[in-house]
């Protein structure tokens, strides 16, 4: 058998675990001296709330990795072949852990999703269409499609990314004060920034014409956003109807994700 387990950078929800036929790897936050694990504890509208309110920024880690080890070699014992899908090598330490935890491990394979969110929604999508294959099989489609997976997002505010240490001052103080608004994509694992539009408006028809011009019409289109979804619905309203109507998951990024977002 064929087992598939994400950590939350997936964004894929507790509740969504047998549509997407995964297990979730919770990573972890610290808000106001509370730990959490993504998906437990906290709601999301619960998390926002807080984070809004109080404006202080969580501190962020790995998640436990004991419980994961035990689970996976259990699977592999039993004969079973493990896939484990995570956030991005370039801004989590959590690929490195799990791939050193399992590296004697020949039923396991460890895949550097080179990016969050979504992207790894399609990614599972893809393992699912394959389950009877052999894990070679399936490790070359997902190897396939991994360099085709692209994200475009628009940060509302560039606190968070200042804060998470993803933005350096000068440039927040440049965005800030003249109302740049970057598109950010992924590039080889790493977040970068494809585009500046002055305004939101303006960085908003940007993706929507960016994503008309890239999507391939076999693979969905997964629509994030973090707390409320307005903007959201403002930019899918410019797409084209041919994109709408590959957007089917909804996703509202989970906290560790969203607070840095």
């Amino acid at each position: 058998m064929i087992r598939v387990l994400v950590d939350s950078s997936s964004s894929i929800k507790q509740e969504e675990k047998e549509k997407y036929n995964v297990e979730i790897i919770p990573l972890r936050y610290i808000l106001k001296d509370q730990e959490y694990e993504d998906g437990f504890g906290l709601s999301i509208e619960e998390f926002y709330d807080i984070l809004m309110k109080d404006k202080e920024f969580p501190k962020t880690s790995l998640p436990f990795l004991e419980p994961v080890q035990e689970k996976v070699n259990a699977y592999t014992e039993a004969g079973d072949d493990v896939f484990i899908i995570t956030l991005s090598s370039k801004i989590s330490g959590t690929y490195s852990a799990i791939k050193t935890m399992f590296a004697e491990n020949k039923k396991v394979w460890v895949i550097d999703s080179k990016c969050a969110v979504g992207g790894i929604r399609l990614i599972v999508k893809e393992i699912n269409k394959f389950r009877n294959e052999s894990p070679e099989f399936i490790l070359e489609k997902i190897n396939k499609l991994i360099p085709r997976i692209r994200i475009l997002a628009i940060p509302e505010t560039l606190d968070y990314l200042l804060r998470g240490g993803r933005l350096s001052r000068k440039e927040w103080i440049i965005g800030s004060i003249l109302s740049i608004k970057p598109i950010l994509t992924f590039v080889q694992g790493g977040l970068k920034v494809f585009a500046k539009k002055f305004g939101i408006k303006s960085a908003m028809k940007s993706l929507a014409d960016e994503v008309d011009k890239r999507v391939d019409e076999n693979y969905p289109i997964i629509p994030s956003y973090t707390y409320n979804k307005k903007n959201l619905i403002d930019v899918i309203n410019i797409t084209s109807e041919k994109c709408k109507k590959l957007m089917k998951d909804f996703d509202n990024l989970d906290p560790v994700l969203g607070c840095h977002w």
